[in-house]
Order: C-alpha cells, then structure tokens, then sequence
C-alpha cells in the first residue's frame, strides 16, 4: 500500500516513522526544500462543468492542482487563500539563522493535500531519573479543508520518542489560522511568542505529573477516558485501553523510569506510545497523520487533559 508521506528530509536520527531522505548538518532551506519533495507550487483554475455541449464556469469554486504534476488536489471556495510549500520551509529561516532552531523533518502529505515542517527549538528538560524531554516547533498546512495553517509546539520524550502537543489549559503554544485569511509568518511567530513561557508551563505540567502516583482504579479511568468520543467500537476501545494498561506497567520505553514508573506521566506517555508506535495503521504515513493531525492526536489530547486533573 502507498504511503501516506509522499516525501520527506530529516535530519539526524531516522524519525520514528522510518520513512525520508537524510541530510547533513547546516543545509540551507533549498536544499531541504527540494529533499523534501516541495519545490513546486499549488496553483488554482476556475471550476467547468459542461451542460448542452458547452463548458460553464462555477463562479464560486476553484481547484487547486500542482505546478509540477498538474495533480489536482482540492475544490475550494474563492476565497481560499493557499499556503505555499516553500511558505512552510521560509517560516523557519530566521529562527534557523539567527534563533537557534534547527530543522528536524520536512514533508508531503497525501500527495500535496499535507505540508509540513517540524523544527528542535533548543529548548530541553530533565525530569526525574534523567527523563529528557525536547521542545520542537511544527508548522503544517493542508489544501484538503482537513487543517487550517497551524503553528504548534510539540514534545519529543528522547527515551521512545513519543509526541505530544504542548498546547494545554489555555491552549498556550498553538496558532492557527483559517484558510479564509492570507497566512502572516510574522504574525502568526508573534503570536506564539516564541520563547520560553510555553516551554515553561509544558515542563511545569510534566514535573508534576511525573511526581503524582496513579492507582490502578485511576490508571483504568485515564485509558479508557482517552478512547472516549472516537469511532471506536466498544469492544476496540476496551482492547485498546488494556494495550495502554499493559504499556503502562512495565511494557512502554522508559516505563521504568523514575519519572514514568506508576505515575501520571507514564501512564500518559503509554497512551503516546500507544498512538505513535504500538497502534495498527494502514502504512507509517498514515500513523504520523493520525499521530499530529487526526484521530490520535485528539486521543493524545484527552489523555493529557484526564491526566492533568489529576493535579489540579
């Protein structure tokens, strides 16, 4: 079966999805523009349809197709204002050049319908037992009405390299911004506010959670509350929750670690792992999907949210 990444660069180690084109330190932004497969451009034609052997035009609608294939892509309204690919890569010229950050993974989604770029910030913590945990930017784009333009701080725990988005409570550390409006890089940095003050709330969660034990009546709670409100058989949701259960005492990466071991962080990182490891897919490309843009990242959401109540 095709995968789901059409393309992608990387840089270091092999991203846990296994798929891409490795590159070397301090490429500049072409080179991972065209290693990552986004050297070409969405353009757009009116929408036809032919009634009594002419050809009319839909007034309301456009397709958007690509420069290099003439792939089309999506039918969207007038108004949509489309993202770039080499808008993804230049959001992070000058966080790369004069920031400190440093591209991690480029790529395309579904043939073009998904773009995105994922950047290590240089912010990292240490939770107990020498637990590490890395701050990376994503910025992603889709043309399929599947995802507005979202620029989102993301955690990799380095032990498994599980993901998880960094926007709690008050949804601190993301922005997105509509189809409807013309994207503004600028903007949309000085509305993350790139810095230290998301970092610190995530770390500041973390910490706690990694110092709060879990019972085993709030450990069943917390896995089945994360499989809530999804397309789930009942049965498969019961089935999933016993695999985070089982990755929680003892089978997870990391799980014997002192930050991980019976707390709420480990328990909340079985559930990651669960999602970006463990969990069935189709092919890795549609596991990373789901993992940052779907039905997995929703259920990585709930786990998170469960497991902050346990602090509150």
């Amino acid at each position: 079966m095709a995968h789901l990444v059409e393309t992608m660069a990387y840089r270091n180690a092999e991203p846990w999805h296994g798929l891409g084109n490795r590159l070397t330190e301090g490429q500049p932004l072409e080179v991972w523009l065209r290693e990552a497969g986004m050297e070409w451009r969405l353009l757009e034609a009116p929408v036809q349809y032919q009634a009594s052997s002419e050809l009319h035009d839909f007034n309301d609608q456009k397709v958007l197709f690509r420069s290099d294939s003439l792939q089309p892509l999506s039918v969207v309204s007038k108004r949509y204002q489309a993202v770039q690919p080499h808008q993804v890569l230049e959001f992070y010229r000058d966080l790369v050049e004069v920031g400190g950050f440093s591209l991690e993974t480029a790529g395309v989604l579904k043939g073009g319908r998904k773009l995105w770029a994922l950047a290590k910030t240089g912010q990292e913590a240490v939770l107990r037992g020498g637990d590490r945990v890395k701050a990376y930017l994503l910025l992603a784009t889709a043309c399929d009405g599947s995802l507005a333009t979202t620029a989102q701080f993301t955690s990799v725990r380095v032990v498994c390299n599980n993901t998880l988005a960094m926007a709690v409570g008050d949804s601190t550390g993301a922005v997105k911004v509509p189809h409807s409006t013309k994207f503004d890089a600028s903007e949309v940095k000085q509305q993350l506010g790139i810095g230290i003050s998301a970092w610190d709330a995530f770390i500041y969660r973390m910490k706690a959670l990694s110092a709060r034990h879990v019972t085993a009546g709030e450990d069943e709670t917390i896995a089945k509350q994360a499989f809530e409100l999804t397309d789930y058989s009942e049965t498969a949701a019961e089935a999933a929750s016993d695999a985070v259960l089982s990755l929680f005492h003892g089978k997870a990466i990391g799980a014997t670690l002192e930050s991980a071991n019976d707390t709420a962080f480990g328990l909340l990182n079985a559930v990651t792992e669960y999602i970006d490891h463990t969990r069935r897919a189709r092919s890795p490309g549609n596991r990373l999907d789901s993992a940052w843009f779907g039905q997995g990242a929703a259920i990585k959401q709930r786990a998170l949210d469960a497991a902050l109540q346990l602090v509150a």
